[in-house]
Formats: C-alpha cells, sequence, structure tokens
C-alpha cells in the first residue's frame, strides 16, 4: 500500500506541504539515471538514484528525532486491538477510487504474465498428486485443514459451499485437493492484502488461460466486499475472502503445497514486528516446491518514513498514521533473514532508490521500496528440467 499522508517533505530547493492522492508507483524508466542536478526535472521519476553521505545520514537523524518519542502503551493496544476497524474505516471513506491499478507488476514480476502461467500447465492428475494424497503416499494436508480423509480413489469428506461459509467460518472448513476453490486449476496465485483488488484485476483482465485461478484476501471486510461487487470479479477464475494473517487459528481455503505464486505489495509492513515471521512460515508452507512468493514493500529511509513526527513511533522504524493504520520500513537484511528462516531460497532481494518529481509545482520526492523474490526448494529427487534460479 502506497499512503497518503499530508507533513513536510525534504525537497530540491523547495520545501512545503505534499498530498499524495491515488499514487501509483511506476516501473524504471529507460535512460533517466539521475546524474545531472540542473535536470532534474526534465523527467516524472528518475531510477537507481545514489545517496550522498550527507543525504544518508540526515535522513538517519530525521528518523533518530521522529522515533525520541512513542507511542503510549495503551494506545499501542488499541491500534493492535481495533486493526481491522482502522482498515475498514480507510476503505468505507475511499472505496476503490484511491489507489490505481498495478500494471507495473507485469514488469516486475513475469510471474504474474500471462505468458509465465503455461510453463505450469501440467496435466491435473499430477497438481492433485502433489497436494492430497494417502497416508502412505506422501505429506498430508497441515492440521489446520482437520477432517479430510483422502485415499488413492479420492476424498471422502464432503464440506458444505465454499462461497457461504468462508467469510464467516473459515477456521471450520474442511479442504481436500479435490474439494477447494480453484482445485481445477494448474497454476494458481494467492495475493494477500488485496485492497480492493488493483493487483487482482489486473492479473485478470490480462490474462485469458483457464487454468489459472487467482486467490485474493484482505483483513479488511469492506475491502473484500468492494473486491466482490466489482464488475471484473468472476468467482469461476477468482476467489476473495476475509483473512487475518495473524490469526493462526484462521484456515485458507486452500491445502498447504498448492500455490505457485504469492504476492504480497505493501501488505507486510502493516503487520506488527514481532508476529511476521510466523505470517511468512505459514504462507511458504502454501507455496508449491519451486513456487515463489513476491514482495515489494517500504525501505529503511524513505519518504513516508521522514515524514512522520513525534509521537507516531510505535518501536523502532514502526509508526501509526493519522488515521491509526501502521506501517514498518524494512532492510534487506530483514526480509531476507524472515524467508529464510521460512525454508526459502533467495532469486530476488534489490532496493529500489526511486527519485520522483512533480514538475509542475516544482517538488522532488526520494522514495525507497525493496523488492524481493524467494522460492520453495524443489523436491528431493524432482526433475533436473528447472535451473537453480539466478540471484541478485
Amino acid at each position: 500500500v502506497i499512503w497518503k499522508e499530508t507533513t513536510n517533505v525534504p525537497q530540491v530547493g523547495k520545501c512545503e506541504h505534499l498530498k499524495i492522492s491515488k499514487f501509483q508507483v511506476q516501473t524504471p524508466m529507460e535512460n533517466s539515471v539521475f546524474s545531472d542536478p540542473a535536470r532534474v526535472f526534465h523527467h516524472n521519476a528518475w531510477d537507481n538514484v545514489e545517496w550522498s553521505e550527507e543525504q544518508a545520514a540526515a535522513a538517519e537523524r530525521k528518523v533518530q528525532e521522529n522515533s525520541s518519542q512513542r507511542v503510549c502503551p495503551e494506545k499501542q493496544v488499541d491500534y493492535e486491538v481495533n486493526a481491522h476497524k482502522y482498515w475498514n474505516d480507510f476503505y468505507k471513506i475511499h472505496e476503490n477510487g484511491f489507489f490505481k491499478d498495478r500494471h507495473w507488476l507485469f514488469t516486475e514480476f513475469p510471474e504474474l504474465a500471462p505468458s509465465h502461467s503455461h510453463l505450469r500447465d501440467l496435466p491435473l492428475e499430477i497438481q492433485k498428486s502433489e497436494v492430497c494424497r494417502s497416508s502412505e503416499g506422501g505429506p498430508s494436508l497441515p492440521a489446520e485443514q482437520h477432517g479430510c480423509s483422502c485415499t488413492s480413489h479420492g476424498c471422502e469428506t464432503q464440506v458444505p459451499p465454499v462461497e457461504e461459509t468462508v467469510t464467516q467460518k473459515l477456521s471450520h472448513l474442511e479442504i481436500c485437493a479435490d474439494e477447494f476453490p480453484g482445485s481445477s486449476a494448474t497454476y494458481r496465485i494467492l495475493e494477500v492484502g488485496c485492497g480492493v483488488g488493483n493487483t487482482v484485476f489486473p492479473i485478470l483482465q490480462t490474462n485469458s488461460n483457464p487454468n489459472l485461478f487467482v486467490y485474493c484476501c484482505d483483513f479488511s471486510a469492506t475491502a473484500i466486499e468492494l473486491v466482490k461487487t466489482n464488475s471484473d470479479y468472476d468467482p469461476s477464475r477468482c476467489f476473495a475472502f476475509v483473512h487475518d494473517l495473524c490469526d493462526e487459528d484462521q484456515s485458507y481455503p486452500m491445502p498447504k503445497g498448492s500455490l505457485d505464486v504469492i504476492v504480497l505489495i505493501f501488505v507486510l509492513s502493516a503487520i506488527v514486528p514481532d508476529k511476521m515471521q510466523k505470517v511468512i512460515n505459514r504462507l511458504s508452507r502454501l507455496l508449491k516446491p519451486g513456487g515463489v512468493m513476491l514482495l515489494r514493500d517500504y525501505g529503511r529511509y524513505d519518504m513516508a518514513q521522514l515524514r512522520f513526527k513525534k509521537g507516531q513511533c510505535l518501536s523502532g522504524n514502526f509508526y501509526v498514521r493519522g488515521d491509526g493504520t501502521r506501517v514498518y520500513f524494512f532492510t534487506q537484511d530483514e526480509l531476507d533473514a524472515l524467508f529464510t528462516a521460512a525454508g526459502l531460497e533467495k532469486v530476488q532481494n534489490l532496493v529500489d532508490r526511486r527519485l520522483q518529481v512533480n514538475r509542475g509545482k516544482q517538488l522532488t520526492m526520494y522514495r525507497v521500496w525493496i523488492q524481493c523474490k524467494y522460492s520453495k526448494p524443489l523436491l528431493p529427487g524432482a526433475s533436473g528440467e528447472m535451473s537453480t534460479p539466478h540471484t541478485t
């Protein structure tokens, strides 16, 4: 999530209040490498901007300053306990008019593009054999999906209609390979923290592959209702559900080892830092061997972090916004530790330092994002056709 704040921001040659509305992350622009300050307003954005030692030191001082006064413990409890309320309030106010659709995702993450999903068009029988096996034939479904009795002849458990119960009784849902949403698909994508569908709908609109199925979940029931009432929502290709990533008692509507891609776009940063590892651990168990987890989120010393005032800091690099929602600012090493501790292997972990420009108002904004791809190792003895991913 890219957020709207109205505070002072360091500028090049000018300082004034900014309001960022309906912000869209831009993809890298060819030949827009920033080298001449005199030409700063010749482009809307500059890629791979190098920070001077003075600029980095100034950012560190700003963070030390705005972290010196912490939110009182009582309010911190409120922000955690009522987190769903603050997100619901946000979507009730803004509905689906705040963020733009993220079409840039297909450039940054080719795994979401139509051409990529055809690589996983395997026979359905092979897909099911990896998900639902007999007790003698391989790994079973996770304990959270108890009650599923699978045999070599199929699954014997009968379940109620998933669409009617998932938002109210997801934690009690019995799931098996033959009876979960998207079970007939051979390429499955899950986006967590989907908001109103700014990632999901571009994926569905650009990919007509009948073997693709997309899941999306969000903490906010209001957001999920907006997804389901969108004219582009197609239950035969997409399943939206309310889910609290931090609640270990809630089940996902698909078995472990069934997903090809999990997408986290500006969502992990909204979670309390000491709960992040368990969230990634649970998500990693949903991936197929060779599946990937894709992340883009706020980096340390991003403009949004520097704009916070004293009294908005919850803990180190973790803040609360004026509307009660929260945000953390990562380093590459922190994210690498989270993913590798969950048993995933690095494919990509890079910092995107961007200088964005408002040429009309002669304003500049220094953004810092981190982009990651981490894959689940192939099973021992798996076919050697898939080479080890190149890491960055």
